[in-house]
């Protein structure tokens, strides 16, 4: 396997009957284009703002399998990840995570039967919290997070945090890289692309 997370954003599936691969590319209304060697994969959606790398699933936190849906096309302003809705539509958890050093974003949010859990935001350049829902899990604390946010409170998140948080709940895609891989992985291709 091939791993990934800097200057990206992913989403963090957990399995179930209507929760793999194909299905997290449809509920994210992509065309499947087929498997992919590990290595292409993650070029092409790591190189591209139209393309999502889909893995098989993959053992993480809990002892759950997980889908990783990896892409630029994540990221991009003008695409908007519902995690509610996809997990309603998946029926399962739904997590998303974004990193991006540059600029310091670093976001995470977690949701499960069309319920948002958690959500938190944050602009390192302006040293701003843009988002902020529910209470802040021990993963999140042993980040750095504070208990409550207030105006008194200053936050300082960095990608190693975003990828402690996800390894928590699901997996850091950081420690995949020369793992055996347990399958190719898919790639998705927003409407209009080829």
């Amino acid at each position: 396997m091939v791993g990934f997370g800097g200057k990206q954003a992913w989403l963090a599936v957990r399995q179930g009957p209507e929760a793999g691969p194909e299905s997290v590319i449809a509920a994210l209304g992509l065309r499947d284009l087929g498997t992919v060697p590990w290595r292409d994969g993650i070029d092409l959606a790591h190189l591209t703002d139209d393309r999502v790398a889909v893995t098989p699933p993959l053992t993480g936190a809990r002892d759950e399998l997980w889908v990783l849906a990896t892409g630029r096309w994540l990221l991009r302003p003008d695409i908007s990840v519902d995690v509610v809705e996809l997990s309603t539509v998946l029926a399962t958890e739904v997590q998303f995570f974004a990193t991006h050093r540059v600029t310091e974003l670093h976001r995470w949010q977690r949701a499960a039967a069309g319920e948002l859990i958690r959500t938190f935001g944050y602009v390192g350049q302006t040293g701003e919290v843009t988002s902020w829902h529910g209470e802040p899990d021990p993963a999140e604390r042993d980040a750095g997070l504070p208990g409550v946010l207030d105006e008194e409170t200053t936050v300082l998140v960095g990608e190693k945090d975003v990828l402690t948080v996800a390894n928590a709940w699901s997996i850091d895609p950081t420690t995949l890289t020369g793992r055996a891989a347990p399958g190719p992985l898919r790639i998705g291709a927003a409407d209009g692309e080829s």
